[in-house]
Order: C-alpha cells, then sequence, then structure tokens
C-alpha cells in the first residue's frame, strides 16, 4: 500500500526559524535605507523607523499565525478573506495580489537587481535605462522560465541564493564594525537634526521600511509542515523577527559607519557605493552577491503568488486556464506567463520608489481587509479551533493602523493613489462579469471557451485531476 500524499510535520523550531529569516531578508536592507532616509531626513528617525517597522511587521506575523493556524488551508489572506466575507471581497484581495502586490514587486525587484548589475559598468554616471530594462527583462523571463520548467529546479536555486545575501550582510556589517572600531563616527553626531516628522513622510518612511521586512506574511503555508505548531509557529516569528530587527539595525549602523547620510541619498545603489568606499579591487563581488539575492525574492514570489492565482481560478476568481497545470512538467505554466506579462508592463517605469511605494499601498489594504476580517470572525464563528491565538485587540489596531497607512498615501501620493485605486476598481468591474452575470450571450461564452482553448494549446495544460498530479515540492 503506498504511503499517503500529504504534508509531514518535519520543519523543526530551529528550521522555521532559518526558513522565515531566509523568505524576510532579501532586497530591502540593500536598498530601502536610502527610501527611510530621504523621508525622515535623519539619522535617528530613520533607526526609529526600522525598529518600529520591525515591530509592527512581527505583531502582523503572529495574527496570521493566528488565522493559518485556524485555517492551514494554501491560499493565504484568499482563504481568510473569504471565510469572514465571502466571494467578493475575498476576490478583492485576490485581485490587488494579481495586479499590484505580484507583479509590481518581482518589476521593483528586477529593476533593483539590473541596477547592482550594471552600477560597477556605469561607475561615474546614471545607469542608462534601456539596458536596465533590458537585464530586468532578462531576468523576469529566466526565472519564470525555471519556475515553468521544474519547481525543484526554483527551490535548489534557493540555497545558492541563500548563501549570497548571508556573505553580503555578513561583509557589510563586519567591514562597518571595523570602520565603527576606528572612530569613523561623523554620521552618529546630531542624529535627529532635520527630522520630518509630518504624517505623510512618516508613511511613505513605514512604506520602505514595510518593504524591507516583507515575506513574513507567507508564513502560513509553514503551520502543517512544523513540529508542534501551536509551540514552534510563535516562537520561530518571534526569534527570526528579532533576528532580523537586530541585523536591519546593524546592517544600518554598519552602512553608516563607512558613508555620510549625504552620500548614502546620492547613492542610486547603497550597497555598491559602500563596497567602492571599502573592497578596493574587490568590490565587483558586492553587487554580484545582491543582484543574486534580490533574484531569490522575486523567484520565491513567482512561486508563491503562481500557487495562490491557481487557487483563484479553481475557485472561478480567474480565468478557467490559470487552473491548469503543464502536462509534462507538472507546474502552473499559464499563472506563471500571466505574471511575466504583468511584469513587463510595470518594469516600463524608471522609477523604482514608485513601484515600492504602489505594492506598499496594495498591501496596507490587503491587512486591513484580513485584520478586519479577523475580528468579525472572532463574532462570526466564535467555535472556530484557534490553536494560537491573539488578543483581539492586537488586529484591531493593526487594521486601524493599516487602514490610516492607506489614508496617508492618498494624502501624500494622491496621483499614485488613485493610480494603484483605478486598477483595483477595474477588479471590481471583471467580479460582476465573470461572476455575477450568469446568463452571458452565446457570442461571449464561445470567445471564453476559444481563449481557453488557445492556452491550453499553446501551454499544453490540463485542469487538475488530483493532487498527486501537482509537482510544487
Amino acid at each position: 500500500m503506498s504511503e499517503a500524499v500529504q504534508l509531514k510535520k518535519q520543519i523543526t523550531l530551529f528550521q522555521g526559524v532559518a526558513i522565515i529569516v531566509g523568505i524576510i531578508i532579501g532586497s530591502g536592507i540593500f536598498v530601502s535605507p536610502v527610501g527611510i532616509l530621504m523621508h525622515s531626513k535623519s539619522i535617528g528617525l530613520s533607526m526609529i523607523m526600522w525598529a518600529i517597522c520591525g515591530v509592527f511587521n512581527t505583531l502582523c506575523a503572529l495574527c496570521y499565525a493566528e488565522l493559518g493556524a485556524s485555517m492551514p488551508q494554501s491560499g493565504g489572506e484568499y482563504i481568510y478573506i473569504q471565510r469572514a466575507f465571502g466571494d467578493y471581497l475575498s476576490f478583492v484581495v485576490l485581485w490587488i495580489n494579481f495586479v499590484l502586490i505580484c507583479p509590481v514587486g518581482i518589476a521593483a525587484l528586477s529593476l533593483i537587481a539590473s541596477l547592482y548589475i550594471l552600477q560597477p559598468i556605469f561607475p561615474d554616471c546614471p545607469v542608462p535605462h534601456m539596458a536596465e530594462r533590458f537585464i530586468a527583462i532578462c531576468l523576469v523571463w529566466l526565472l519564470i522560465a525555471i519556475n515553468s520548467r521544474n519547481v525543484k529546479w526554483a527551490t535548489r536555486v534557493q540555497v545558492v541564493i541563500t548563501a549570497s545575501k548571508l556573505v553580503a550582510l555578513a561583509l557589510i556589517i563586519v567591514i562597518g564594525m571595523v570602520y565603527l572600531g576606528k572612530g569613523d563616527r561623523e554620521s552618529f553626531e546630531d542624529t535627529f537634526e532635520d527630522s520630518e516628522y509630518s504624517a505623510g513622510a512618516i508613511a511613505l518612511s513605514f512604506y520602505s521600511g514595510f518593504w524591507a521586512y516583507s515575506g513574513w506574511s507567507y508564513l502560513n503555508f509553514l503551520t502543517e509542515e512544523l513540529v508542534n505548531p501551536n509551540r514552534n509557529l510563535p516562537l520561530a516569528i518571534m526569534i527570526s523577527m528579532i533576528t532580523v530587527i537586530c541585523v536591519y539595525l546593524v546592517t544600518n549602523i554598519a552602512y553608516l559607519a563607512v558613508l555620510s547620510p549625504s552620500q548614502m541619498l546620492q547613492s542610486t545603489a547603497v550597497a555598491v557605493t559602500f563596497a567602492e568606499h571599502t573592497m578596493g579591487v574587490m568590490q565587483w563581488l558586492m553587487p554580484i552577491l545582491i543582484a543574486i539575492s534580490v533574484c531569490g525574492t522575486m523567484n520565491g514570489t513567482a512561486l508563491s503568488m503562481s500557487r495562490l492565482f491557481f487557487i483563484g481560478a479553481k475557485n472561478n476568481h480567474m480565468p478557467m486556464f490559470m487552473s491548469m497545470i503543464q502536462h509534462k512538467f507538472l507546474t502552473p505554466a499559464t499563472s506563471l506567463f500571466i505574471i511575466l506579462v504583468l511584469v513587463l508592463c510595470f518594469q516600463s517605469s524608471n522609477d523604482i520608489w514608485f513601484l515600492i511605494e504602489m505594492e506598499g499601498f496594495g498591501f496596507a489594504t490587503v491587512l486591513t481587509l484580513v485584520f478586519a476580517g479577523q475580528v468579525y470572525l472572532r463574532y462570526k464563528e466564535p467555535n472556530l479551533p484557534r490553536p494560537i491565538k491573539v488578543p483581539i485587540a492586537l488586529p484591531a489596531i493593526l487594521g486601524l493602523v493599516s487602514f490610516a497607512l492607506v489614508l496617508l498615501t492618498f494624502y501624500q501620493k494622491f496621483i499614485e493613489s488613485m493610480l494603484a485605486l483605478g486598477l483595483v476598481g477595474a477588479g471590481s468591474v471583471l467580479y460582476i462579469i465573470g461572476n455575477r452575470w450568469t446568463n452571458k450571450p452565446a457570442s461571449i461564452q464561445s470567445k471564453i471557451t476559444f481563449i481557453n482553448i488557445f492556452f491550453q494549446k499553446l501551454f499544453l495544460v490540463v485542469p487538475q485531476e488530483s493532487e498527486k498530479d501537482l509537482n510544487w515540492d
């Protein structure tokens, strides 16, 4: 008799911490220091913002741990919102991930990786936008191809990527501490001078920090595989988040031990500038390590988001062809292709911070809905098993803070916020057409069938027959 096909509880507390830290530490610490400093205007306030963002993300992760333990199905916040509020708002969350969080995030990451690759080639002049975009497009094509061909390839790539990010951070921290020990502390004089305390500036600083800590929201996918999840999941969250906060603060101190605030703000790639000042002929190593690290975050995003859209399509919230798998490679090839198309659209932007703020707006909107749903579920389903349970005040407060961030973004970045809101609004129209309009004319039905068959033939995809058909691992 064959062994049952199911996830096994084999991830220990230590392994859980390692996985979470590996997911969170990505491109943010190599890019976000400039964004936070740019909006906060001072070293002291920027360090406080790093700590506040870390604490906020830790509390958010604990709330997600409760939801993940209560509803261990794959799908994350899409499943939680569907349980709390029904199909429409769960579709809105899925749509925000589809048009904002996933493609905008990957587009920003690809441009960042491209920038780090090209910066050493153009040390004394701006990186040409066409060259930056060309490299970014090539990187996205490569990662989507790897994920479409074999998921095992994608997961094995993470081993090399994790090692590269740890080496890069270790180099920055050790070199920075050496400079600090030699007495290079000019950046730490008058640390709160010129601080910007306006609500809008704080919100934009928060988005940059929030982006650096992003990745904890994937924790819910680990719940079924953790040994003793009731104990180990919250412990893994606390240990890993405290570790990441400490690493980020020490890395920022290392940057400032070598670079002045003005040098950081003038830098398009702060870690490369750091390497230019400290590593001599070996400075080329830093951008390569960071580019590899950023590609790892892109890889993980594509892998997890394609699965989310696959699940949404199975629930009739996405086109049918996105619920199919490639018959030979057993991967969600059509979902990955659609991600590729959307990423290519957003890569036309030459403003990385615009993309980061767009993604932050989308994620803050999703968090607002998730925490509202968590509070509502306490009253709607009080007897729902909750192996991990946080005080109800926590998601209520976090939901209000997330909503305040959304409102402050409208105040500070009105045009960008309206663009993001317009994309979300377009999803509502599509929901009405796709899900509420049940009696479509035969001519429209035939066109939908034609599109599904076209993608089925193009990618050689077929409907999933059973869980055995999926090769996620």
